[in-house]
């Protein structure tokens, strides 16, 4: 979920100019960067690596990449415990040091575009309260504080944060569980306020809390509305506070908290529950527990158990999964997860460069934030499945072109079990989820999407399918019916079918009795087309949206929206993109979107044929002009290297034999947009698109979705090995000749950095362009990429182009 218009983009550039003028960085801690080439450097001498030590979790937590850097474990269910900053901060974590802490919650989605925010629920805010339980700041708007500079901490299962009153707030996490831990100044009594109603978007709908002192326990409940959806579904979510520490702490104060921002304030000492319904008048409830504890102990700890079903099964989670361990105990566990995750893509750390092992395992890491598993913590038609069950999977559309293809090289069965959840959705709704979120169905943005998802699984793992729990051919009827069955709604699932399949095209401007919003239409055809090729169907639509006679900057040829009797609607190419100077016009979601294309321009779309590039290529009028109209795209500032339809468009110089191009155009786009400091992202993770198409880059691939293709690039690093456990497999790929000094937004002349040849366990491949998953990651074994310094005598694939429909590919599956 992009956001590309002129005017936010000027608005991202004038808040950034402001804070550095005014404030400075001021987070993360410098120790975090310290930490990390500390370790990076060290790796040389360290024979059992902790590729955990390579992380930071900062990157993207500036510059609106909506990062979360708060506490988690791979594919933990929602659970990152973080801070809830004000301002923009849909993850709930921002650098920005002018806005203010508000709390720290267990609840929090990583990379997501909502500009509202997810989550957020069931806030905690350690205080000082000098003159007492009356006294406390117990309002979102009160008990608001400023950080102390320079102190923001954290690593994979790890985060800290102290306010500026020198309360310092430490979390680690389980699946569905964890510790927060809270150090408060010498002779200072420990206060909390617990937060019933507020998330971070103010969608509560009512919901009840109840504190049970004789336990030392906290129970919260409630309802809340969807981040990327229709605000008239709402989720249920369930909290279990334990204060006592297995009986090391007691409480004193405690009671229940109403207040508003136009004076209410009240607090009734001794008072144990809480039940508010719906608002009908639409005020925004602000309700929660008070409490202290006895004495003046400096630390505090609280173990945190959350549900999706209910309280009872949010106490069972934090008795289960946390039980007495000690924080540091939880905390090394969750590290071990983590390293676990990282160690299956191993690189050559002591020849890398720093900043590109620091980005890959920080790439790998985000790619494992999400999409998070909630099985056994289903609700509504999901209630009592006994499939596996994914949430946060906003949006397929931004993650099925590299998310995936990653996790197919090296985690089968996680990927199954997020195929497993995508059919299940099917099963019990008719199609397969596209955006869904807070376990609720979000919009959809290209169409089924889920269909490319399942489709990549299939055609690399159709073999293993039963072993990994899929039913091949459950698989193909859910794809069937997104291809096929145009649902009364498609504005959360599955697709306008119907006009579609009976135009060629999905027409604007055209009578249609089921519902959903009339836009993007030359963009849904081209993801409706793609989609198509997943499932082996008419995959040629893309065509019919292609007019060979409009025009743009000296080029012919662009996708445009079409009215049902065939002629075109005009929009200009430049509409929506980085070059459009109507900072008024709308390019998302919106129902006055009347360019035809989502989050994107004709001039950026008119590229997407990912399964059929062959013939774009001569839409476009051969091999020459597409190459000249590629350079002028980049040159002339059409590319969003943060928009999803433009991830495999650097390497479509493959496609018209100019491989070294790619090369080139590859490195330009990483050192322009890629970094890591916290702005080190081109804007939205997108549940780690981004993270996943710079590993890519990094290492020197890149996959075509929905099919067992790589084409070939030139790797950042000199060797790595990917595991795949599933296969009992290990491929390493090694770059023969390469020098640390390619590494460079541009290549110096004279370093190796272009592709000579490719072979594959001793023998050499039929074309340097591209190899197939099959006859190498599947295998195992050695692969060698040999770099030469002339990028002008390897410019050619020196063997077939990558595959496309209108010149044969695909006929085969493997």
């Amino acid at each position: 979920m992009d956001k590309s218009g002129p005017l936010f983009r000027l608005l991202v550039t004038t808040l950034a100019v402001i804070s550095c003028l005014t404030f400075g960085e001021a987070q993360p801690s410098p120790k975090v960067q310290k930490r990390i080439s500390a370790a990076i450097k060290a790796a040389g001498n360290d024979t059992n690596l902790d590729y955990t030590k390579f992380v930071n979790v900062f990157i993207g937590t500036d510059n609106f990449g909506d990062v979360c850097p708060g506490a988690s474990i791979p594919f933990g269910m929602q659970v990152k415990f973080s801070t809830d900053l004000t301002g923009y901060a849909p993850a709930g974590y921002v650098t920005d040091p002018t806005q203010k802490i508000r709390g720290l919650s267990p609840l929090h989605d990583s990379g997501t575009g909502s500009s509202l925010g997810t989550y957020g629920n069931f806030e905690i805010m350690p205080l000082l309260c000098p003159g007492g339980f009356d006294t406390c700041t117990t309002t979102l708007e009160t008990r608001e504080r400023l950080r102390k500079n320079n102190t923001d901490d954290a690593y994979p299962g790890y985060f800290s944060q102290t306010l500026d009153n020198n309360i310092q707030m430490e979390a680690t996490s389980t699946r569905r569980a964890g510790l927060e831990r809270f150090t408060f100044p010498s002779g200072s009594k420990p206060y909390f306020v617990l937060d019933l109603s507020n998330d971070l978007p103010s969608s509560f709908v009512g919901g009840q809390m109840d504190i049970d002192s004789a336990k030392g326990r906290i129970t919260i409940g409630g309802r809340w509305g969807s981040s990327f959806g229709p605000g008239s579904f709402n989720y249920q979510a369930f909290a279990c506070y334990d204060l006592l520490d297995g009986g090391k702490q007691a409480l004193d104060e405690f009671g229940i908290w109403r207040g508003n921002q136009y004076g209410l304030d009240a607090k009734g000492l001794g008072k144990t529950h809480l039940n508010l319904t719906r608002s009908l008048i639409g005020d925004q409830y602000q309700s929660g527990a008070l409490f202290s504890f006895s004495g003046k102990a400096r630390q505090v700890n609280i173990r945190v158990g959350v549900s999706f079903v209910s309280t009872e099964q949010a106490c069972q989670n934090a008795e289960e999964e946390v039980g007495s361990s000690s924080f540091e105990e939880i905390q090394t566990k969750s590290q071990g997860l983590w390293n676990d995750r990282l160690s299956k893509i191993e690189i050559d750390v002591p020849n890398t460069p720093h900043n590109v092992t620091e980005l890959l395992y920080s790439s790998l890491y985000r790619a494992s934030l999400t999409p998070n598993n909630a099985t056994g913590e289903t609700q509504g038609v999901f209630a009592d499945t006994n499939h596996f069950y994914f949430d946060s999977l906003y949006c397929s559309w931004d993650t099925f072109r590299t998310f995936y293809p990653l996790m197919s090289l090296h985690s089968p069965v996680e990927f199954a079990q997020i195929v497993d959840s995508y059919v299940d959705g099917w099963r019990k709704n008719g199609w397969m989820p596209e955006c869904r979120a807070n376990n609720l169905p979000g919009w959809t943005q290209g169409g089924s999407s889920a269909d490319n998802i399942v489709g990549h699984f299939a055609m690399n793992y159709h073999n293993e399918a039963a072993e990994l729990g899929i039913d091949i051919n459950d698989l193909y009827a859910a794809m069937l019916a997104d291809g096929e069955l145009n649902p009364s709604e498609w504005d959360i699932q599955g697709r306008e079918v119907d006009v579609y399949k009976q135009y060629g095209f999905v027409p604007f401007s055209v009578l249609d009795a089921t519902v959903g919003q009339q836009t993007r239409e030359g963009s849904r055809t081209m993801e409706y087309a793609f989609e198509d090729f997943a499932i082996r169907q008419v995959a040629l639509f893309y065509r019919n949206v292609f007019d060979p006679d409009v025009k743009s900057d000296g080029f012919s040829g662009f996708a445009q929206k079409r009215f049902p009797n065939g002629t075109f609607s005009f929009t200009d190419p430049a509409d929506c993109s980085p070059n459009d100077k109507d900072d008024s016009r709308e390019c998302s979601l919106q129902e006055d979107n009347e360019v035809g294309f989502y989050e994107s321009s004709s001039w950026e779309y008119s590229w997407y044929a990912p399964h059929d590039t062959a013939h774009l290529i001569t839409l476009m009028g051969g091999n020459n002009t597409f190459i000249k109209r590629l350079d002028h795209f980049f040159n002339a500032g059409y590319y969003l290297a943060g928009n999803e339809p433009s991830f495999q468009t650097p390497i479509g110089y493959h496609y018209a034999n100019r491989p070294s191009h790619s090369v080139d155009r590859v490195r330009q786009i990483v050192f322009e947009n890629f970094d890591i400091t916290p702005a080190g992202l081109p804007g939205n993770d997108d549940q780690a698109a981004m993270a996943s198409l710079l590993a890519f880059h990094l290492l020197g691939l890149y996959p075509v979705p929905s099919t067992s293709q790589f084409l070939i690039l030139s790797p950042f690093t000199p060797k790595f090995t990917i595991h795949n456990s599933f296969l009992n497999t290990s491929t390493t790929i090694t770059a023969k000749n390469f020098d640390s000094r390619s590494v460079k937004k541009s290549i110096p002349e004279g370093i190796a950095a272009y592709v000579n040849q490719v072979t594959i366990n001793g023998k050499k491949t039929e074309s340097r362009c591209h190899f197939d998953f099959y006859d190498t990651f599947r295998l195992g074994g050695d692969i060698e990429i040999e770099l030469v310094a002339d990028g002008e005598s390897v410019d050619d694939c020196a063997g077939s182009l990558p595959e496309s429909l209108s010149t044969g590919g695909w006929s085969t599956p493997r």
